[in-house]
């Protein structure tokens, strides 16, 4: 019978806390799009918001800089088990973009340049943890990241967060997006590795 001595076994390190389970750490930023790159100047740059009753509105890029905007600083987590934490954004909350808007909506459907879509409940893009974010770490944010500008969504995997937006859709029923029509969760809580469709 064999005798292992325990220091001979190592330690294990404990899990960091901020890590989802199913995860993995990087450093990196890796690059995962649905299609091309859009490429869109500021100055062609606007966000259609559209309500229930189908009033629109149009953000140019002029106004969003006008816009009160915040840096923060969140951890990401991707639905192809990454997670990158400490990433530092600035951009505009949802809830500042809606604030205006006099809505019985309960869902939302996020329009990209580019034709993607993707669905939240209204709930998650204005109780204060929802930005439409235009810097990544203190630069432009890069047209491969989602520039000029992009959702972000940081407490759902990085599909919800949709590259590239150019509009918010306010909608009573809920539609399911690009990935959520291709068997990807409704809703995407990677603390309860909501991946795809019956996670």
């Amino acid at each position: 019978m064999a005798v292992i001595s325990r220091g001979f076994e190592g330690r294990r390190t404990p899990p960091d806390p901020r890590i989802p389970p199913g995860q993995y750490l990087t450093e990196d930023f890796p690059v995962l799009s649905a299609g091309p790159t859009p490429q869109i100047e500021t100055s062609d740059w606007a966000l259609d918001i559209t309500d229930v009753d189908g009033s629109r509105t149009a953000l140019s890029w002029h106004q969003l800089m006008d816009l009160p905007s915040e840096q923060f600083t969140v951890d990401i987590h991707c639905v192809t088990k990454w997670t990158k934490l400490g990433t530092v954004w600035r951009g505009v909350p949802v809830e500042t973009l809606l604030g205006g808007t006099q809505s019985d909506a309960e869902y939302a459907l996020i329009h990209s340049y580019g034709g993607y879509t993707t669905n939240l409940p209204i709930d998650d893009l204005v109780l204060g943890d929802a930005w439409v974010v235009f810097e990544y770490d203190g630069a432009a944010l890069a047209p491969t990241h989602g520039g000029p500008a992009r959702l972000l969504v940081p407490h759902l995997y990085l599909w919800k967060s949709a590259k590239w937006i150019n509009g918010i859709e306010l909608r009573r029923h809920d539609q399911p997006g690009f990935w959520e029509s291709l068997g990807y969760h409704a809703y995407g809580d990677p603390w309860r590795e909501q991946r795809y469709e019956g996670d």
